[in-house]
């Protein structure tokens, strides 16, 4: 039931650490063949969607630190 909210919870809303842990958890699976022929599709979809969330962050992150750097220098 818990895997379900989670699942069903807006993708945008997800912060870094659970974006990357649930695409593990979706490599592991795949790694494992947990993942069905039916299954896969959707899951690709989804980790396509979690990759760019993660791409996303860090690259604001990256922004942000060289943003604080930068006006550490001009001090």
């Amino acid at each position: 039931m818990a895997k379900k909210k989670e699942e069903g919870k807006n993708q945008q809303e997800l912060g870094y650490e659970e974006a990357y842990t649930r695409l593990q958890r979706i490599v592991a699976d795949m790694e494992s063949e947990q993942i069905t022929v039916d299954e896969l599709s959707a899951k690709l979809q989804e980790a396509v969607k979690l990759l760019a969330i993660c791409k996303h962050k860090l690259f604001d992150t990256e922004k942000e630190v060289q943003s604080i750097l930068k006006g550490m220098e001009a001090e």
